[in-house]
């Protein structure tokens, strides 16, 4: 259990489920294994997304920051993006965008308001 040492992208199974699968991303599993452990299989909230990384004993640094540049981001990161369509869930892993819906990027996906929270790697706690 814990954070991945490097992701491997996943793309939601549905377009409601981006937060599921960032958090599987991040967390070596599957979507219907996220789905379980928060009891959601649609929009997650914040307060399902903690209680997801606390189950796999992940560090999230207290506190959203916004992000305007790439260079903003911290080495690990749970974004949640205004994009054209909604508020959206991705990941950001050592200068890699995994995101749910567009997929494996070099910078941000279309998106106006970019908020993140710091997710600490093992060798930093």
């Amino acid at each position: 259990m814990g954070l991945t040492k490097k992701p491997v992208h996943i793309f939601e199974p549905d377009p409601l489920q981006c937060g599921q699968a960032a958090l599987a991303m991040l967390t070596d599993s599957s979507v219907e294994e996220i789905i379980k452990i928060c009891g959601n299989e649609k929009e997650t909230t914040f307060k399902e997304m903690v209680s997801v990384l606390s189950h796999f004993d992940i560090s999230l640094e207290p506190g959203r920051k916004q992000a305007t540049v790439k260079a903003d981001l911290p080495e690990v990161a749970l974004l949640s993006l205004e994009t054209p369509k909604c508020w959206h869930w991705s990941l950001y892993f050592d200068g890699i965008f995994y995101d749910p819906e567009y997929g494996v990027l070099e910078d941000f996906p279309p998106s106006f308001r970019r908020f993140y929270w710091e997710i600490k790697k093992d060798s930093e706690l």
